[in-house]
């Protein structure tokens, strides 16, 4: 992470409960379809948010959205200006090094996103000479950087920038999350222009063990709450009533 900046865009109330105890959320300013995405009005809508209202109401959370960039996430986090991250934060050893974790609440693989037709591939081997494109500070770029040193690694702030560059041909490849490739693929410039040439073999020091709440060190008390919220909306069908409006496939994986 580079900085501390917080940025607050927008402040909402994610449930009303008398009683409840609030927390602010951080969420990544930056549109990830179809996790997170503000409206015009700026307003977060998509899986994710969803997911967390369900966790906050199953908690009984008084949870206010606070946005701010990306990379500033996890200082705003250590810092005390957010209590928890919900922003498709994997679980990875040297991110456990910062800050707690709760139980995942999905789980995806990294795929390589390039032009139809052409001959990348998923490989150390396939992208060697070739400029692959992957979102700043995140795990994509740590995993391209230590498995595909033969390539040239560009960093994005967004992940919308680098598929527009793909799609521009400043790019030969995209190493991203499969389901944000996924999603791009059903757009008209991602029909047009681009398939999935695969997933990478999966690197657990880099990768993690899937998706969690990022939490402060030592506050296991809001770690504790988190996980059984979201035993809870596992087990009561909400979970896979909110997924079912966003995908045919169990995200929640193995």
């Amino acid at each position: 992470m580079k900085h501390l900046l917080l940025v607050p865009i927008i402040t909402t109330c994610l449930i009303t409960a008398s009683q409840a105890e609030t927390v602010r959320v951080g969420f990544g300013a930056e549109p990830y379809p179809p996790f997170a995405t503000p409206d015009a009005a700026g307003e977060l809508h998509g899986w994710e948010v969803d997911i967390t209202r369900a966790v906050c109401a199953a908690a009984e959370l008084d949870c206010e959205i606070i946005m701010t960039s990306w990379d500033g996430l996890i200082p705003s986090l250590t810092t005390g200006k957010i209590d928890f991250i919900a922003a498709s934060l994997t679980i990875t050893p040297q991110r456990l090094r910062a800050i707690d974790f709760s139980d995942k609440y999905y789980q995806t693989s990294a795929a390589i996103l390039g032009p139809q037709g052409d001959d990348l591939s998923a490989t150390p081997e396939g992208v060697a000479g070739r400029t692959i494109g992957v979102q700043s500070a995140s795990i994509h770029q740590a995993y391209a950087n230590h498995h595909f040193q033969e390539a040239r690694i560009r960093e994005y702030q967004t992940q919308d920038e680098a598929n527009q560059d793909l799609f521009s041909g400043r790019l030969d490849g995209i190493l991203a999350d499969q389901l944000i490739l996924a999603d791009y693929l059903t757009t008209h410039q991602g029909q047009i222009c681009c398939e999935l040439k695969g997933s990478v073999e999966h690197d657990e020091a880099i990768l993690g063990g899937g998706v969690g709440f990022g939490v402060r060190k030592g506050d296991n008390a809001l770690r504790e709450t988190l996980n059984a919220a979201i035993a809870d909306i596992r087990e009561d069908g909400t979970y896979d009533e909110i997924s079912a409006r966003y995908f045919d496939f169990d995200i929640y994986g193995d």
